[in-house]
C-alpha cells in the first residue's frame, strides 16, 4: 500500500478523456483504463467513487454509442457535446464537469499513447504536495524526424515569445480541485490549456513516461491542425509578433530613407537609373511583407472579435452514468 504522506485521505480521482471518432480504439483503451483504475483503488488509496469520464466531441462515427454502452459499468460516465468544439474545449468541458465531483482529475487522450501505468506516480506526486503534475515524454523515438524537429522548434519559439510551456508535455496531467477552480476563472474563448495551466502558478511536479503508438485508428492531429494549434498558442499568450511587425516597419523605413538618399545622389550626379528589376523586386517584397503583417494583425483582431461576443465554449447535450 502506498504511503499517503501529506494528504492521507482516500482520493476520488476522475480520468477525463476527450473522444473524437474513436470507435476503433475506444473498446480497447477503455478496458485498459478501467483495469488501471481498479488497480489504483487497491494500491494507491483511490476511492471506488472514482470515474472515467469520456467526452464525445461531436463524433461522426459510433463513438457515442460505445460510450453509452460503457456507461452501464458504474466506473464510466459519458458526456456528449452538442457540437464539435475541438480537442481543447472538449477536454475543458470534462475538467469543469469533474471539478465539483473529484479531489483530483487526470486528463489523457483515448488512443493509449499516454502510459496509464504511471498514474500511481501522478497520485504520489500529488500526495507530496503538488497541485499540478505534468506527464512529460522521456523521448520522441516513436515520432517521425519531421515531427521531432517541428516540435522542438515550436517549444523554442514559445520560449522566445515569452510563453510558459512544459516541453514534451501534451495534455496528460493531474490537476487538483484547487487548480481546477483557478482554471475555471479563465474565461477566454480561445483555449490553449498547455499555456493556461502553467500560468496558474501552483506547485507542480513532473512524471516521465514513454509515449507509445496509437493502439488503433488514425491520428486526429494532421499537419494543418498542428499548425493551427501552434498559431493558437502563440497568439493566445504573446503580443510579441505585433511588436516584431513594428520593428520590421521601422527597419523598412530606414531602408527606404537610404534608398531615397541613394536615388537623389545618383540624380544629382547626372547618372541614369535603369532600376526596373530592382523596382519590381522591391514592390513584390514590400507587398508580401505588408500582407504578412496584415495577416498577423488580422489574427489578433479576429481573436478580439471572437472574445468580445462571449459565446459559450461548449454545451453538454447529454450525460450518461453517474
Amino acid at each position: 500500500m502506498l504511503k499517503l504522506g501529506m494528504r492521507e485521505k482516500e482520493l476520488t480521482l476522475y480520468l477525463v478523456v476527450p473522444c473524437y471518432n474513436e470507435e476503433a480504439v475506444l473498446p480497447k483503451s477503455s478496458q485498459v483504463m478501467l483495469d488501471e483504475m481498479k488497480k489504483l483503488q487497491k494500491t494507491a488509496g483511490v476511492s471506488s467513487r472514482s470515474r472515467i469520464v469520456l467526452v464525445d466531441d461531436g463524433s461522426r462515427d459510433a463513438t457515442w454509442e460505445i460510450i453509452e454502452d460503457l456507461a452501464k459499468e458504474p466506473s464510466f460516465v459519458g458526456l456528449k457535446l452538442a457540437h464539435n468544439r475541438g480537442h481543447q474545449n472538449a477536454l475543458l468541458a470534462g475538467l469543469m464537469w469533474a471539478r465539483e465531483r473529484a479531489d483530483v482529475v487526470v486528463s489523457m487522450d483515448a488512443d493509449l499513447q499516454d502510459d496509464v501505468a504511471v498514474l500511481d506516480d501522478f497520485v504520489a506526486r500529488y500526495r507530496e504536495g503538488a497541485e499540478i503534475v505534468y506527464g512529460v515524454r522521456n523521448s520522441r523515438a516513436t515520432d517521425t524526424g519531421f515531427k521531432r524537429k517541428t516540435a522542438g522548434l515550436f517549444y523554442k519559439l514559445m520560449d522566445w515569445l515569452g510563453v510558459e510551456t512544459v516541453p514534451d508535455h501534451a495534455d496528460y496531467r493531474l490537476m487538483s480541485k484547487v487548480a481546477l477552480e483557478a482554471l475555471a476563472d479563465y474565461g477566454e474563448t480561445n483555449v490553449f490549456l498547455r499555456g493556461l495551466v502553467p500560468n496558474l502558478g501552483f506547485k507542480t511536479a513532473v512524471v516521465k513516461y514513454g509515449r507509445g503508438k496509437r493502439a488503433a485508428g488514425e491520428s486526429k492531429y494532421p499537419l494543418h491542425k498542428m499548425l493551427n494549434f501552434a498559431i493558437e498558442g502563440v497568439t493566445s499568450f504573446s503580443v510579441r509578433p505585433l511588436r516584431l511587425i513594428f520593428a520590421l516597419g521601422v527597419l523598412l523605413s530606414l531602408v527606404a530613407v537610404g534608398i531615397i538618399i541613394y536615388t537623389l545622389a545618383v540624380k544629382i550626379m547626372g547618372q541614369t537609373v535603369s532600376g526596373w528589376a530592382f523596382l519590381t523586386v522591391s514592390i513584390w517584397l514590400l507587398g508580401g511583407l505588408q500582407m504578412i503583417c496584415l495577416g498577423v494583425v488580422g489574427e489578433y483582431i479576429g481573436k478580439i472579435y471572437v472574445e468580445a461576443k462571449r459565446r459559450p465554449r461548449f454545451h453538454i447535450e447529454k450525460t450518461v452514468g453517474k
